[in-house]
């Protein structure tokens, strides 16, 4: 059977694709490997009527509402390649099924790559994050620390200070600041330290210190940290998908990429704040762009 569509990737961009094709009454397969870029968090925000939904539970009811759609089907499988044949995809996946398909949206977002601190993957998802917007306010008016080691630490040291004014700034053994920027922060009472980070401490994910290589050690109760981002899959750059510097798979503002009839929507584009709401909100721009697509060569 030839499927108008396959989604790779079940996330909110993906999610809300399926939503959007299954509604126009396309035949199309959404592939979840269910190993979400959000799982250490307990909840996720900033999503009207859904904020502090765990995001387990944002899936449970996204699937639910995806059933009433007779023309989706929901494979919890790993896409392992896909491959462009006269004119159409062969998707693969892991059990070995293969499918034929006019169209493809990558929804396979993106992966958390954190500084090489001891402790610091047990602290993340639950006292310590990457994103103010998603979590700042839970962290409002606490002794925090911005962990950074390269330029962004100028800039989420500005954001932080936002929601909290006790702030520590930590380059892990990196000079960053110019003197302009040291004064600046120095006015704002921001305390830079440039040690070596020897450990994160705390007890069931909550931060409590920092210990330093020459024994210093701060107190703290929470922060945010500048990781880098890599793309989770393979799948764009193995089907020639140009890529930004930053290393996001470059599309249109419908989510349309350079390889014919595939797209790509949420994280994995990094042209936007890594929210939930944002991510769904690409996945439904590239639907609507496949869906006009179809009927134009159809009709």
């Amino acid at each position: 059977m030839l499927l108008d569509c396959v989604i790779v990737g079940g996330g909110p961009a993906g999610l809300n694709a399926s939503l959007v094709l299954a509604r126009a009454n396309k035949k199309i397969v959404l592939f979840d490997e269910d190993k979400p870029r959000n799982a250490v968090t307990y909840e996720s925000h900033g999503f009207i009527t859904r904020d502090r939904i765990k995001p387990s539970e944002f899936k449970r009811l996204a699937k639910e509402e995806l059933k009433e759609y007779p023309s989706l089907e929901i494979r919890h499988q790993r896409v392992t390649a896909i491959q462009k044949q006269d004119g159409f995809f062969l998707v693969q996946a892991d059990d070995g099924i293969s499918y034929r398909t006019r169209k493809v949206i990558l929804a396979t977002g993106l992966k958390d790559i954190l500084p090489d601190i001891e402790g610091i993957y047990d602290m993340y998802g639950t006292s310590l994050f990457s994103c103010p917007f998603c979590d700042g306010w839970e962290l409002r008016d606490r002794p925090l620390v911005v962990i950074a080691e390269d330029e962004r630490a100028m800039h989420l040291a500005k954001m932080i200070f936002n929601w909290s004014k006790d702030l520590v700034v930590c380059t892990n053994g990196k000079t960053l600041f110019s003197k302009e920027q040291n004064e600046l922060l120095t006015k704002k009472n921001i305390i830079v330290v440039e040690d070596e980070i020897e450990s994160l401490q705390g007890d069931k994910g909550q931060l409590k210190k920092i210990r330093f290589k020459n024994g210093k050690e701060i107190e703290r109760e929470g922060g945010f940290v500048a990781s880098k981002l890599k793309q989770a899959s393979a799948l764009a750059e193995s089907l020639g998908c140009a890529m930004s510097e930053m290393g996001g798979i470059e599309t249109d503002d419908f989510g349309r990429t350079e390889v014919e009839g595939l797209f790509a929507s949420g994280d994995n584009s990094i042209v936007a704040p890594a929210q939930l709401i944002i991510a769904a909100s690409e996945g439904s721009k590239a639907a609507i762009a496949v869906v006009a697509e179809l009927v134009n060569e159809d009709f």
